[in-house]
C-alpha cells in the first residue's frame, strides 16, 4: 500500500502534521472535487473498500491491507456498501467523519513510533486542532452563511480602504460595505462574519484578499482557483453550481 510505515515514517512533531496536512487534503478532494470519481469507485458490488489519503496529497479507493496487524491504521472497511442505501450528503459526512478519525489515529501512532513525550503529544494535537475537519471541509459545518449568494470579487485585503464591493451571483444586486477603520472593533467585526468559512474544496479558511463564490444549490463557500472561476467570470454566471452539485445533477 502506497504511503505505509515501511517507507515512509516521519519521526518529528513538523513532519508527522505535514503527512497529517497532505492525507486530508488527499481525502477533502475525494469527497469534493473529484466526487464523482469517488462516488463511482466505491461500488457496493465489490468487496469491502476504503479510503485512503496519501502523503502526497493523493486519495485512493482499495482494499484493506492483508497482514494483520498492518503497517498503518486502517481506514473504516466497506464504506462502498452504504453508498446507495444512504442520501448521498449523508453517506459522504459518514465517509468524512471516519476519515477524520483515520488521520488522528495514523498521527498519534507516528508520534508512538517516535517516542513522543507529553509536551509533543501536546503540540501535535494542538497543530492538528487548527486545521478544519475533514468534515467540516464536506458539509461547511463550520459556520452557517448566509442565503445570500456573493461573491467577493473586489476585496483587496485593505481593510482600511472604503466602500469595497460585495456583488452578487445572480447579477442584479450589489451592495457596498463601510470598512470604518477609525472605529474600534471593526477587525474583530469582519473576522466574526467571515473568519471560519471554510472552501468547500481546500478545507482552508476564509481571507480577504482571495476571490471566493458560493454554490447556490449546496450553499458552500469555494475559493476562485480551487474550482476555476475568475472574478470576471462570476460576472456572467446568474446561479453557480459546485462540480459536485454539477456532478450530481448529470447522475440523475
Amino acid at each position: 500500500m502506497e504511503g505505509g510505515a515501511a517507507h515512509y515514517n516521519p519521526r518529528t512533531v513538523e513532519e508527522v502534521f505535514r503527512d497529517f496536512k497532505a492525507r486530508r487534503a488527499g481525502i477533502v478532494r475525494a469527497l469534493t472535487t473529484d466526487v464523482e470519481e469517488f462516488f463511482q469507485q466505491c461500488d457496493p458490488e465489490k468487496e469491502n473498500l476504503c479510503l485512503y489519503g496519501f502523503p502526497n496529497e493523493q486519495w485512493e479507493v482499495n482494499l484493506p491491507a492483508e497482514e494483520v496487524p498492518p503497517e498503518l491504521p486502517e481506514p473504516a472497511l466497506g464504506i462502498n456498501f452504504a453508498r446507495d442505501g444512504m442520501q448521498e450528503k449523508d453517506w459522504l459526512s459518514l465517509v468524512a467523519v471516519h476519515s477524520d478519525a483515520w488521520l488522528l489515529s495514523v498521527s498519534f501512532y507516528f508520534g508512538s513510533r517516535s517516542c513522543f513525550d507529553k509536551a509533543d503529544r501536546k503540540r501535535l494535537f494542538g497543530m492538528i486542532n487548527e486545521v478544519p475537519t475533514i468534515f467540516e471541509a464536506v458539509t461547511g459545518n463550520a459556520k452557517k452563511q448566509t442565503k445570500e449568494k456573493i461573491s467577493l470579487a473586489d476585496q483587496n485585503g485593505n481593510k482600511a480602504k472604503s466602500n469595497s464591493k460585495v456583488r452578487g451571483l445572480d447579477g442584479k444586486s450589489s451592495r457596498t460595505i463601510q470598512v470604518k477603520d477609525e472605529e474600534e472593533g471593526s477587525d474583530e467585526e469582519d473576522e466574526d462574519e467571515h473568519g471560519e468559512t471554510l472552501c468547500g474544496a481546500c478545507g482552508d479558511n476564509y481571507a480577504s484578499d482571495e476571490f471566493w463564490i458560493c454554490c447556490d444549490m449546496c450553499e458552500k463557500w469555494f475559493h476562485g482557483k480551487c474550482v476555476k472561476i475568475t472574478p470576471a467570470r462570476a460576472e456572467h454566471i446568474k446561479h453557480y453550481k459546485c462540480p459536485s452539485c454539477s456532478n450530481k445533477r448529470a447522475r440523475s
